[in-house]
């Protein structure tokens, strides 16, 4: 197994990176950084983003399966276990995670944080010393573009620096994860090895 996502030695073919999340998510970054030439597909859950390399809709599917700060990630891990794809790569990825509200938001107005239950549980000594109530969301990015479309100032969303480009919220503080040293192990899942 290799540690890296690299592109083949003579293939220059864009193909179709399935993930989970919305654009803007880590999921989604990390598509970008490690396979810039495929065209990455959103999911809303990891089970229909490897369904997708199932049915052929996509060539590979990148998914997170442990996190140094809280373990197995699941139910990924599960489903990457169960679905009968060929692990073909897999590499560790710093996740640094930014507190992001409508711009003009006060964090000391802030009265509950939205975000992906993995990223709520990577953050939660510092959100418990903020006093913010937490509300699940089905992505960090998706958090975000809610948050956005809401446009309340006393709900901030966990999600990467990215995200708050991508929907227009301002960062209130950057590394909001409990650990200096957090990082996530993906997968890259393909209908065959090679």
């Amino acid at each position: 197994m290799t540690t890296g996502i690299g592109r083949p030695d003579g293939d220059d073919r864009a193909g179709r990176t399935a993930f989970q999340g919305a654009p803007g998510a880590f999921s989604h970054e990390a598509c970008v950084e490690l396979r810039p030439w495929d065209e990455h597909v959103p999911f809303e859950t990891f089970a229909e983003a490897i369904e997708a390399v199932k049915s052929g809709a996509c060539d590979c599917a990148l998914i997170p399966v442990e996190n140094s700060t809280i373990g197995v990630v699941e139910p990924a891990a599960t489903l990457v276990a169960e679905a009968g794809l060929p692990v073909v790569a897999e590499f560790w990825r710093k996740i640094q995670i930014a507190l992001m509200a409508v711009p003009g938001a006060d964090l000391a107005h802030l009265r509950t944080v939205h975000s992906h239950p993995v990223a709520l549980r990577q953050c939660a000594a510092k959100i418990a010393a903020l006093g913010l109530d937490v509300v699940e969301a089905f992505d960090t990015a998706g958090a975000a573009r809610e948050v956005s479309e809401l446009g309340d100032p006393t709900r901030a969303a966990l999600a990467p620096v990215a995200a708050a480009e991508v929907y227009g919220l301002s960062i209130l503080r950057n590394d909001l994860q409990d650990s200096d040293t957090n990082r996530t192990r993906f997968v890259l899942l393909a209908r065959q090895a090679g």
